[in-house]
């Protein structure tokens, strides 16, 4: 059964990428401070909500016997995270439209995270005017991807490929900020210089510890998403204990918060930005308890409907489990050398080792051969990734699954 020519499957993959790009764009309001962007999420909102309409309706129609309901209960468990998860997006952009206002420091800290959003105007005559976005491969080439384009009072919001970029359009992106100094250079723009707060040597405030545990809750908050996906489309029990983990942290860390953020009011600081400190806090705690609502599903002995995997495993990024091949280009070297978000554009979520899972690693963590890698990325990137970590990727005709070949290093 299908609604307006989308069935179940499709419907949930576009539920999934439509709240992932609410919480980047809402993020992204927050560190521009753009209302119009702000609204955009709200607008995304009523767009989800229809979908997660359209997608109940076609659960409770599709179940015919009571074997049938508990798969399709889990269908709707996670539906109804992922709504929720739009929901604290909302929350987010809301600090922005109800002027709630955030320290100048958390914006700062804000733009030296491993993925960032960024934005740059594209000139005339540069690389990017009147040539389409999907000749540039931007998230294979530079490490970020585009989540949306201003056009003059017009906004478009999740742009495909075929659109033509113009001169005086505003791209939004996302990703690595390695990236960002040839975006720039393709863009046609003057080199970036990232915000700054004036140098303070005094000692650690209860803001400043406010401010950091928050940016690490966001973090964690869409570190533990994407693990719950991964977890969903793998069947990964031991992937699923992992965001449990990380849930448990963000509970944690959302009381110190509170806590640090009311010994500041005390301290005689302006108490407006110190309520977007609450409501960023209380938004990512929520995000996490999402994350957990749906690997439950994995925990537990409820029967998974097969479309789970199948929507999760068809949106616009992949998630793949690479494991390190003995003497690969990526055997014995640190992520930092590497460069994977910028080529093949892949992002790693985690690293797998002796059964323990190492969640959002640093520049700094060497691979291993036998490590189980983590990532998502764009799917055209997929077979390069493969090749770096030491195979050669093969489809079965038959239930086209993915297969990894050795190849011959």
């Amino acid at each position: 059964m299908a609604v307006d020519g989308r069935n179940l499957r499709e419907m949930l993959a576009e539920a999934k990428d439509t709240s992932e790009l609410m919480v980047d764009l809402a993020y992204a309001s927050l560190y521009f401070d753009d209302p119009d962007m702000a609204d955009e999420v709200e607008e995304l909102e009523q767009e989800l909500s229809e979908l997660v309409h359209a997608m109940r309706t076609l659960c409770i129609v599709a179940v015919r016997h009571a074997k049938e309901a508990e798969a399709m209960s889990a269908v709707l468990q996670v539906v109804s995270a992922v709504e929720r998860i739009g929901n604290d997006a909302v929350d987010v952009a809301k600090i922005v439209t109800a002027r709630l206002g955030i320290p100048r420091a958390l914006v700062v800290d804000l733009s030296e995270a491993e993925e960032v959003a960024h934005r740059v105007e594209i000139a005339q005559g540069s690389h990017f005017a009147n040539r389409p976005l999907g000749s540039f491969e931007l998230p294979v080439v530079t490490g970020l991807r585009v989540m949306a384009i201003r056009r003059s009072r017009r906004w478009i919001v999740d742009p495909d490929g075929d659109e033509i970029l113009q001169p005086n359009d505003v791209m939004f992106l996302r990703g690595s900020p390695a990236g960002i100094p040839r975006l720039r250079e393709l863009a046609g723009a003057p080199a970036w210089v990232p915000p700054t707060v004036a140098d303070d040597t005094g000692p650690l405030s209860d803001l400043d510890r406010a401010i950091d545990v928050l940016v690490e809750m966001k973090n964690l908050s869409e570190v533990a998403v994407g693990l719950a996906y991964s977890a969903l489309v793998l069947r990964d029990r031991s992937l699923a204990a992992e965001v449990r983990h990380l849930e448990d942290r963000l509970d944690e860390m959302n009381h110190r918060l509170e806590t640090w953020v009311l010994r500041a009011a005390g301290d005689g600081l302006d108490p407006a930005p110190l309520r977007g400190l609450l409501h960023l806090g209380a938004a990512a705690e929520d995000i996490g308890d999402q994350a957990q609502q749906m690997v439950w599903l994995v925990e537990g002995t409820q029967e998974l409907h097969p479309i789970l995997a199948m929507a999760l495993g068809d949106t616009d990024d992949v998630v793949v489990r690479m494991p390190v091949a003995p003497g690969s280009a990526v055997a014995d070297r640190a992520l930092g050398e590497l460069s994977l978000p910028i080529e093949p554009g892949f992002s790693v979520l985690a690293i797998e080792r002796e059964g323990r899972y190492a969640y959002r690693p640093g520049h700094l963590e060497t691979l291993r051969a036998g490590d189980g890698v983590l990532a998502s990325g764009p799917e055209e990137g997929r077979e390069a990734l493969a090749e770096l970590f030491g195979w050669r990727i093969e489809i079965d005709d038959e239930d086209g699954e993915i297969i990894l070949e050795a190849l011959d290093v």
